[in-house]
């Protein structure tokens, strides 16, 4: 307050001086300095003056007010010049810090770099250098700071050096070559050169900068990483990438004549992980890797060509016998145990062998055959080998082909159901049918699916195809009893193992009952001899339902011996069915070892309580032998060898 009644006596004291407005001009320039700037300011106190001032006379009034606006202004300019040098020095200082602050980040990276670093003026003379620098000539800064960069090149490459030097000059922004630098003990570096031109501000060349990396050791790195990529590392062998790699070129213009590819496949090897942990796996892998070496060290090469696999190729072999010494010679080693603490853990493999000629050949065919040979070795029993066999190629071809198109047949309706017919040994009455599936293949003819049972499982069509021969054999037997009513014979058709697993068993029989309107009772399923042992107890509670809501369950025993009874146990059964040396055995003139256990079996059998079927019976000797021991009914070429359409058994029971 006390600042603006002083402005305002020195603005009166202006109007009534002797002319004078110079203390007008300060007040202007006052305002300015002490924070009233606004425009505002300025507007109301020129409003004031004039009122205050208007009886001095307009001359007068008009010159305090003049000089008011001149200080005001001048004060303005003083303080934006102000300003603007400030702001000039900020930027300056902002700048100069920016360029500190960027010369200690070149400077840290200069020195910690690992790439040897060096900076030369435009004679080549080295003014810095890194540490990296000094370790890999071996000198100190104080050798190397001063000297001619020019001096450290192998006198061989200073040529390339120049040329380089000398388009860098011609306006080229960087240059990169390989040469050779000198240490200071003599011995020559082989280096890659990254050389690049700083000019000054007048675009004249003022630094070198040069970036130098070893060779020898990017070349050892490459070296390194090269055979980790192509050796497996737990057992020191090449990998399937380098195996591939040998079998490729082998198979070329200038490969051998012949080769041979055995591929050893550790059986169960799971089983050892498992009971021992993966480090004992692994011990037991480089057991098997040393002896697989010792076998075909000089004779073949060896490789790890799969977790539990290994491969082996051997150029120009002498004969095929010979390859099967070696496979068998490394047989016989790995099943020596490998001691861990108390334990003596020994391996079985599954060997394929492949020898033939190679010219012309292809990589990938090779390795298909030799890996459905070691195929055919597992299911040969495992821990023996195969040889390759073409023939049984192609036979295996045309059933894999098949099998993969079960899909298709079932769309365009190829499958049909046929039925054997079981007779009742005492008055020959129609007991029951039994289902068979057939498969009308377009290009192959009738075809038994049964054949094609363990590949199809392995597509997942066994499934499919079972679902589809429930439903339609249900359907003509529903029919079957829509009009024959209790005279219809009981539908009997097989499960297998695979059907069991499937989760939706019951709902699949139950849907098929309910839509064809068989009774339950009229279904029959016959299990296989070993299907109990391979079912867990929620597929037996599957089992036992069906047999609860009046399905018919009948153990198939093919073999003699006697039935289990700890499988009878498990399974809700509802008859036993023989077939084989039990019914065979009773034939005119079989031997009397072979009949007397097919009377023991069959006469233990009838304590079970259960009634008895046979099938296969050929003659009526068998027939009535069986009778005597109480099976109740019989199938087989006795009978007739034709399966009857579902039409021919409608004919069988309108006449019956």
């Amino acid at each position: 307050m006390d600042l603006l009644t002083g402005f305002t006596d020195d603005l009166r004291a202006a109007a009534r001086d002797d002319g004078s407005a110079a203390r007008a001009h300060h007040v202007g320039r006052d305002l300015v300095e002490h924070g009233f700037a606004e425009p505002e300011v300025v507007e109301r106190t020129l409003a004031l003056v004039g009122e205050e001032l208007s009886g001095d006379g307009p001359g007068r009034v008009a010159a305090v007010l003049a000089a008011l606006a001149t200080g005001f202004t001048e004060g303005l300019r003083r303080t934006l010049d102000e300003h603007g040098r400030d702001h000039e020095l900020q930027t300056t200082r902002s700048t100069e810090s920016a360029v500190r602050t960027s010369e200690a980040k070149f400077r840290a990276v200069f020195q910690t770099s690992a790439l040897a670093i060096a900076v030369s003026d435009i004679r080549g003379v080295i003014l810095d250098c890194n540490d990296a620098m000094l370790a890999l000539l071996d000198h100190t800064s104080e050798e190397l700071v001063g000297s001619l960069g020019r001096d450290l090149v192998h006198p061989d490459e200073r040529e390339v050096i120049d040329r380089a030097a000398q388009r860098l000059q011609a306006g080229v922004e960087h240059v990169r070559v390989e040469t050779r630098l000198v240490r200071s003990d003599g011995e020559a570096v082989a280096v890659l050169v990254a050389l690049a031109l700083l000019r000054d501000d007048d675009g004249e060349p003022a630094f070198y900068v040069t970036m130098i990396e070893s060779l020898d050791e990017v070349r050892a790195l490459q070296s390194q990483l090269l055979r980790q990529s192509l050796h497996d590392l737990q057992t020191g062998l090449a990998n399937r990438a380098q195996f591939v790699g040998w079998l490729e070129g082998a198979v070329g213009a200038r490969g051998p004549e012949t080769l041979a590819l055995v591929v050893f496949d550790l059986d169960g090897f799971r089983v050892v992980n498992d009971a021992f942990g993966h480090d004992v796996g692994n011990r037991i892998l480089t057991a098997v890797a040393g002896h697989l070496r010792s076998v075909f060290d000089g004779v073949g090469q060896l490789a790890r060509i799969g977790p539990d696999e290994f491969g082996v190729l051997i150029r120009d072999p002498a004969d095929v016998a010979s390859v099967v010494d070696l496979a068998e010679w490394a047989v016989e080693l790995l099943a020596e145990p490998v001691w861990v603490g108390e334990d003596g853990i020994g391996v079985t493999a599954s060997v394929g062998i492949v020898v033939q000629p190679v010219r012309g050949a292809d990589a990938a065919e090779l390795l298909r055959r030799v890996d459905l040979t070691v195929r055919w070795a597992k299911d040969d029993g495992k821990a023996q080998w195969a040889l390759y066999d073409k023939e049984r190629d192609r036979r295996e071809r045309t059933r894999m082909r098949l099998a993969a198109s079960i899909a298709g047949g079932l769309e365009q309706d190829e499958f049909q159901v046929l039925y054997e017919p079981v007779h009742a040994l005492d008055d020959g009455s129609l007991l029951a049918v039994e289902a068979r599936v057939r498969w009308d293949h377009p290009t192959e003819g009738v075809l038994d699916p049964q054949a094609l049972l363990s590949l199809s499982t392995c597509t997942g069509m066994a499934a499919r195809l079972g679902r589809w021969a429930i439903a339609r054999a249900c359907a003509d037997a529903g029919r079957w009893h829509a009009e024959f009513g209790d005279a219809t014979p009981v539908l009997s058709m097989d499960l297998t193992a695979r059907q069991c697993q499937e989760p939706e068993l019951v709902a699949t029989v139950r849907q098929a009952l309910r839509e064809t309107g068989l009774p339950a009772p009229k279904l029959q399923f016959e299990l296989g001899e070993q299907l109990p042992a391979l079912i867990n107890e929620d597929q037996v509670e599957e089992l036992s339902y069906l047999a609860e809501h009046g399905v018919r369950l009948v153990l198939d025993q093919v073999g003699g011996g006697n039935v289990p009874i700890d499988r009878l146990r498990r399974i809700p059964l509802s008859a036993v069915k023989f077939q084989g040396s039990p019914v065979h055995g009773l034939a005119d003139g079989a031997d009397p070892l072979s009949e007397s256990a097919a009377v023991g079996l069959l006469t233990w059998s009838r304590t079970l309580g259960l009634p008895l079927y046979a099938a296969g019976v050929r003659t009526e000797v068998e027939a009535r032998r069986l009778a005597e021991l109480g099976v109740a009914g019989a199938q087989g070429p006795l009978f007739g060898t034709s399966l009857l359409t579902a039409d021919e058994v409608h004919r069988i029971l309108g006449k019956s």
